[in-house]
């Protein structure tokens, strides 16, 4: 576990930060490649990501500090500025409202972009989790199985061996992002598929970590990852409706 890389001039480069930023090459080289094929201009996919980045990274801090501190009491700005401490779904929440935004600014068609955008989020959720894994964030439950792996530097540190849930999310994610490459050209809307598979993924790992239950014995991750998968299964059947007949 390496949560600081290397150091410039005594400032910190954290490992979670160096995979922020593979994760936003990879998925904008993914996204322009899938623009680039659909007739959409390739050179927009910097800045759409940028938006995305942004709204990910600041939508994620924001959602983590202001649930802890109502929850916890903790001072809002301490958890905000704090090393560890993000939150998908409210990172998903502040990407997609700055692409919208985006898609608007810029002149660009918001559903065929989303559903090339949906692969730089696949892979950069992926990445993005290596990079939790590597700082000791976010990690699962005591184990004793064989993926069991302790965090003597983490957020917060533990020596007891636990499940390395970051890399079992991170797993899945990669996954996903063949599927969904491997479907961009069949699918009725992908990333109505994105979400579904998303929320199934997040929904799962949830069950080895160690968020609080709040509601019918589920954590407020894995209500959120039914929404996600709802609101993408609806989507999904309706766009697959609206499909034509193909002729006999």
């Amino acid at each position: 576990m390496y949560p600081v890389l290397f150091e410039i001039f005594g400032f910190p480069i954290s490992t979670f930060g160096v995979m922020l930023a593979l994760a936003f090459l990879a998925g904008t080289w993914l996204t322009a490649l899938r623009m680039r094929e659909i007739g959409l201009d390739p050179d927009q996919a910097t800045t759409m990501l940028i938006y995305a980045m942004v709204g990910g990274i600041g939508g994620a801090k924001l959602y983590f500090a202001v649930d802890v501190s109502l929850r916890e009491g903790i001072p809002f700005t301490q958890l905000l500025f704090a090393r560890e401490g993000i939150t998908f779904y409210g990172g998903l929440i502040g990407a997609i409202t700055l692409v919208i935004l985006g898609t608007r600014i810029h002149s660009i068609p918001i559903g065929p972009f989303f559903n090339c955008v949906c692969l730089a989020g696949a892979i950069g959720q992926a990445l993005g989790r290596v990079g939790c894994f590597l700082v000791g964030d976010d990690y699962g439950r005591p184990t004793d199985g064989p993926f069991g792996i302790a965090f003597p530097q983490g957020a917060p540190p533990t020596l007891d061996t636990v499940h390395p849930t970051q890399l079992y999310e991170s797993a899945w994610l990669f996954a996903v992002t063949a599927f969904l490459w491997a479907r961009r050209d069949q699918s009725p809307r992908l990333w109505a598929e994105y979400l579904m598979l998303a929320g199934i993924g997040r929904f799962a790992v949830e069950f080895l970590r160690v968020n609080p239950r709040v509601v019918l014995g589920m954590s407020e991750a894995q209500i959120i990852a039914v929404a996600m998968f709802t609101v993408g299964a609806l989507s999904w059947l309706h766009a697959r409706r609206a499909m034509p007949v193909a002729a006999a």
